[in-house]
């Protein structure tokens, strides 16, 4: 009964948003959030105030998706106003105007390196807005990007879902190094796959079919670096390859490597200046420099924008005790007196550090009219209204399924089916990180989560424990594809509204792709 209560929330949040006349999603989930809570009360006995801290804990992590997508909205209405969009677009087809080049250029190698400085959602949220301005589909955009957003994550952020995610099991750093080099393995051969079903989604197969040779040369350029990289560090596989990749991508369209002749080069077509394309990619420069400088720890700057040293703090007599960190880290503990927190970043999560300060520097730069500033500040309020909803329910719903520790519906969806299947294991391991990542939309949660589970089991039934952990951590990658977050972040960048089944139930295939890889290059490889 457990395991079904646990269960059944799921099932009928997936039934609704995907069934004939869908509910969106900023319904859906409060509901499936209010059903869990009442299911914890009345089955579980989890005590009444400590459900209702673990929920107002859920609203303020909110904060994170919520400002993240809210300065991907502001800084992409930024860059239609001031006209850059329009030069980049003109750029894009000087190199090639074939959309296969467009799309692996932009949805694969330029969001892989991306994922590799920041993860937090931020490769869709600044990729798929380019690909739509170059008049792509936006459903079909928001499908290939989620699906795209999947090889590099495991190093994504700077290496964060590796070696922070398993940082609660204390493992020899050898054996972070082993987890690593067989994630980066692992992904290696999904990445032979994956990204050409993506494209599948956007473009037609014939169009894929002729230009394959190019597909591959992008493809590779990444991934070989990446798995070199993995060998040897955790850190800097994705961020280092993806760099890589897209210089290598953007100089083989340009000379035509591996494309078709079907959409040659205009030799009549305007030709963009310099300076123009300088000044309308400045802002994605800024923007790709600051989450550099501000996420690889050596240069410095991260500690400072994590920094836990207290500044000054005050008590909510009953709510809450509030401490604000030198680094403007917003740290709610104690709530409603269950030892309960939440904080929230606010200077290192990808939202006003680099969304927000680009976007009031490009207003400068750009001599932006105050009226047209204030337009794109309006609608973008306006557009996260409704994803607000929906990552309140979300976030509530995840909080309160890991409430109780190891009698967690969380815990308890992964150790009943791990008791199922004893030592056949393996075949399930990256489903249960698809779920974790499912659940909290971050591959380094889903390690967080069920890392202990992962490790445990292979414990208990004889299995490498790095491998098993490598398979957790390709598990909550590939579960970035059907992440409601995920999902309800590019569809509020794009302006897309109640499509979240739809996309569901077209990346969930990939996703299951993925995993049956995963587990094939697991036995043949590592077994």
């Amino acid at each position: 009964m457990a395991l079904f209560l646990s269960i059944f929330p799921i099932v009928l949040l997936i039934w609704l948003m995907v069934k004939k006349n869908s509910m969106p999603s900023y319904i859906a989930l409060p509901i499936t959030a209010v059903l869990i809570y009442i299911i914890k009360i009345a089955y579980f006995g989890d005590d009444f105030m400590l459900l209702n801290a673990t929920a107002a804990s859920g609203l303020v992590s909110t904060l994170t998706p919520i400002t993240v997508i809210f300065g991907a909205i502001m800084f992409n209405r930024m860059m239609e106003t001031t006209g850059c969009i329009d030069i980049i677009r003109k750029w894009l087809a000087t190199i090639s105007p074939n959309p296969v080049a467009q799309l692996m250029i932009i949805g694969w190698a330029f969001a892989f390196m991306i994922e590799g400085a920041s993860g937090f959602g931020t490769p869709a949220a600044i990729a798929a807005p380019i690909l739509m301005s170059l008049g792509y589909n936006p459903l079909k955009v928001a499908i290939f990007t989620l699906v795209m957003n999947s090889v590099p994550v495991s190093f994504g952020a700077v290496g964060t879902p590796t070696w922070f995610g398993f940082a609660p099991l204390d493992l020899a750093q050898a054996d972070i190094l082993a987890i690593g080099r067989q994630t980066g393995i692992m992904h290696f051969f999904a990445g032979l796959v994956v990204p050409v079903i993506g494209l599948s989604f956007i473009v037609p197969w014939a169009e894929i079919k002729k230009n394959i040779a190019f597909v591959y040369i992008s493809i590779l350029a990444c991934t070989i670096p990446y798995v070199a990289l993995a060998m040897v560090n955790e850190e800097f596989p994705s961020l280092v390859a993806g760099a890589i990749g897209l210089m290598i991508s953007v100089f083989a369209a340009n000379h035509g490597w591996g494309l078709s002749k079907d959409h040659a080069k205009d030799p009549n077509a305007e030709k963009v200046p310099f300076a123009q394309v300088a000044k309308a990619l400045a802002p994605l420069g800024m923007l790709i420099g600051m989450l550099v400088v501000t996420r690889i720890k050596q240069l410095g700057l991260k500690g400072m924008l994590t920094s836990s040293e207290p500044w000054f703090s005050f008590s909510l007599p009953g709510l809450s005790d509030i401490t604000v960190t030198q680094s403007l880290t917003v740290v709610f503990a104690n709530i409603f007196g269950e030892a309960v927190s939440e904080k929230y970043q606010t200077l290192y999560v990808p939202a006003w550090i680099p969304f927000v300060l680009t976007v009031w520097i490009c207003i400068i730069l750009y001599k932006t009219k105050f009226d047209d500033a204030w337009k794109f500040y309006v609608a973008t309020f306006k557009q996260t209204q409704k994803p607000l909803l929906a990552l309140m329910g979300a976030l509530i719903m995840v909080k309160l399924m890991m409430v109780g520790g190891d009698g967690s519906m969380v815990k308890i969806i992964g150790t009943e089916f791990a008791a199922m299947v004893g030592d056949k294991w393996i075949y399930f391991s990256p489903y249960l990180g698809a779920i974790g990542a499912f659940f909290s939309g971050s591959n380094t949660v889903s390690n967080l989560t069920f890392g202990a589970i992962q490790q445990q089991i292979a414990i208990d039934t004889g299995l490498s424990v790095t491998l098993i952990l490598a398979l957790q951590s390709v598990g909550g990658a590939m579960g970035n594809m059907v992440c409601i977050n995920n999902i309800i972040a590019v569809c509020s960048v794009l302006g897309v509204e109640k499509a979240e089944g739809a996309i569901i139930k077209k990346t969930v295939i990939p996703m299951a792709i993925y995993g049956v890889i995963a587990v094939v290059v697991a036995l043949v490889l590592f077994m």
